[in-house]
């Protein structure tokens, strides 16, 4: 089985820029003007790390499901 990522994003720090939209609409939506991620749980996908590392504030957090380690954004 493929390790899955959690993906999260503070919606109290989200400015509503829609980069990480326009990177993996698959992976974000849009509720009430703030990114959303659209599962909580997804299969590896290097726009979900693009996004991440794109997001002008770091809204966006994405961390190994099984582990925990953070994996976007670079710390």
């Amino acid at each position: 089985m493929t390790e899955q990522w959690r993906v999260t994003v503070d919606r109290d720090v989200c400015m509503g820029s829609g980069v990480c939209l326009g990177m993996a609409p698959e992976h974000f939506g849009f509720v009430d003007q703030r990114s959303s991620p659209k599962a909580e749980l997804v299969e590896p996908d290097e726009r979900v790390i693009d996004a991440a590392e794109s997001c002008p504030i770091e809204a966006i957090l994405v961390r190994a499901a099984s582990t925990g380690e953070i994996l976007a954004p670079e710390q």
